[in-house]
């Protein structure tokens, strides 16, 4: 049984209807757009030092890639790992600390990853 206002929003019991099966459906084709290109950076970077890694990801071209693709991976195990926490933890206080553990341990991987990207990619 829906509400009438469910009805109109179209939205489930949830009360937030698919939004996140798309996000991890975008992020996931956005990740397997972004493949190619990444592995191709990394068999290059294989075997260079300091200087060679920060003079391939000086090129604007390689370092978005590769922020792009950290983006959209971060993103995606993000949203993976709250859907296993709401599945499978029934407990509600640890599930909304798993949550909010989940969120911090996303957030810091992608942003000590874009980090070392910048860093690397402006030549410091």
């Amino acid at each position: 049984m829906r509400t009438p206002l469910g009805r109109v929003r179209n939205l489930g019991a949830s009360h937030s209807g698919t939004t996140d099966f798309w996000r991890q459906r975008i992020t996931a084709v956005a990740m397997v757009l972004l493949m190619a290109p990444v592995i191709v950076v990394v068999m290059m970077l294989l075997g260079s030092n300091h200087a060679g890694a920060a003079q391939m990801l000086g090129s604007p071209l390689v370092a978005i890639i590769l922020l792009l693709f950290i983006i959209a991976s971060t993103w995606h195990m993000r949203i993976g790992m709250q859907v296993i926490i709401e599945d499978y933890v029934h407990h509600e206080p640890l599930k909304l600390a798993l949550i909010m553990a989940n969120n911090f341990f996303c957030f810091a991987v992608a942003l000590a990853s874009i980090y070392a990207i910048l860093k690397l990619s402006s030549g410091v």
